[in-house]
């Protein structure tokens, strides 16, 4: 199944991680620690009623993150700018309605972001496809970074498809490998510029 047809099929909670675990990657950019993102991850753990404390944490963790000046270490070159601000409004658009309709907007907005995220960080050509085409299923001559992120998103919706709130657990892990992923990216590019 290509991510857009998973993404159409998840439900709420499916939703909502798949979307925070997007911008759980993409942490490195916005000047955030590891952890920063963990009371979302715990509020979609809760059995019943989850995420009834969702918007509030929404809240709490961008105050967190939303600082001026925070972002990417070392100076920015174009490609880091631009990651950094399409980080910055994944973390602006999260939702504090729990919503189906809401919560798929966000999600998928989302998966464009990290995607393109990738693309940009990408020592690798991605080749003329368009990250649209990536999430369909058109995955020939896809760079490395791009690769692995389009297989990260995937694997975690399959994951809380198959096993719901069962499966936070490995979308954090599969999440937290991606943002390490990055996080060496983004200093690896850094250090280039120094």
């Amino acid at each position: 199944m290509s991510l857009v047809e998973l993404i159409a099929q998840a439900d709420e909670r499916g939703l909502a991680a798949s979307g925070l675990a997007c911008l759980d990657r993409c942490v490195p950019l916005l000047g955030g620690d590891d952890e920063i993102l963990r009371p979302l991850w715990a509020s979609l753990a809760v059995s019943e009623g989850w995420g009834e404390d969702w918007g509030e944490r929404v809240e709490q963790a961008r105050a967190k993150l939303d600082v001026p000046g925070a972002g990417v270490p070392g100076g920015r070159g174009f490609a880091e700018g631009e990651a950094s601000v399409l980080a910055h409004r994944m973390l602006g658009a999260v939702p504090v309605d729990r919503g189906a309709g809401t919560l798929r907007e966000w999600a998928d907005a989302c998966s464009v972001a990290a995607l393109q995220i990738h693309r940009l960080l990408d020592a690798a050509s991605d080749g003329a496809s368009s990250v649209t085409a990536r999430r369909e299923g058109r995955t020939q001559d896809m760079s490395p970074l791009v690769a692995a992120e389009l297989r990260r998103q995937i694997a975690i919706l399959e994951v809380l498809s198959a096993h719901g709130p069962a499966g936070l657990r490995q979308a954090l892990a599969l999440s937290t490998e991606g943002r390490r992923v990055l996080r060496a990216v983004v200093s690896r590019r850094a250090r280039g510029r120094v």
